[in-house]
């Protein structure tokens, strides 16, 4: 038996991250390049999320003070 080279397209499963003025490419949660981003790079991101200081951020909706959860169970846990 002899081995050969072969390759198989895994663009699709490649994931980017962003970290500093990089962006790590991953497979599988393996780190397998990087691709550096030219100065001044604008990120264009959708309306809820935002970009500041190379951290990413989502911004949504959250109550004060969600009210306490009814149960007949008592204090102990028994219902």
């Amino acid at each position: 038996m002899t081995l050969e080279p072969k390759r198989v397209d895994v663009t699709d499963r490649v994931v980017g991250r962003l970290k500093g003025e990089n962006i790590e490419l991953y497979l599988d949660n393996q780190r397998i390049g990087t691709m550096s981003l030219p100065k001044g790079t604008q990120v264009q991101m959708e309306p809820r999320f935002s970009a500041v200081n190379q951290k990413v951020f989502e911004q949504y909706m959250s109550a004060d003070n969600p009210e306490g959860r009814y149960t007949d169970c008592d204090e102990g846990g028994w219902c």
